[in-house]
């Protein structure tokens, strides 16, 4: 199975892609994690927020895999615990399809990416920063994946 988190925002800062990178690169064969950025749209004074955001789920819409299933970082997500965030991990390697992870911009995910979701998941009630939110998935399916695999990482 291959995770594919597709998020807005490219030219991140080193410890972003260091971050995410060391978890990423923790992972298995059979659970790889991988990286698509989707330029974010110029926002200016004037710029019609609505549409730009419709225009990054589009593209992030056309950059998942056929027959991924499709997960929604959305702040009004279910919640879950590192177990139960295991529990859904062993689900969905048993299940064999790739997965999609959506994670907008500034102003969250497009009502297309929300519709074309077969769930929400909300890493925490608190607002992250979106360049964060790649380091905490990351890190936390790598944990996920140890707990899973009885590694000493989760403690």
């Amino acid at each position: 199975m291959r995770i594919h988190l597709i998020a807005v925002g490219r030219r991140m800062p080193a410890w972003v892609e260091a971050g995410y990178t060391e978890y990423a690169r923790r992972l298995p064969a059979e659970c790889v994690l991988s990286l698509t950025e989707i330029g974010a749209g110029r926002r200016t004074k004037g710029t019609d927020l609505r549409r730009l955001t419709e225009k990054e789920g589009e593209q992030m819409l056309a950059a998942v895999p056929r027959g991924a299933r499709v997960i929604a970082l959305d702040v009004g997500g279910r919640g879950w615990s590192t177990e139960q965030l295991a529990e859904q991990l062993r689900g969905w390697l048993a299940g064999g399809r790739d997965l999609a992870l959506l994670v907008g911009g500034p102003e969250g995910l497009a009502p297309a990416c929300l519709a074309a979701a077969g769930e929400r998941w909300s890493l925490s009630p608190l607002t992250l920063p979106h360049p964060l939110v790649r380091v905490v998935l990351a890190e936390q399916i790598y944990r996920a994946w140890s707990l899973l695999a009885g590694h000493p990482y989760h403690r």
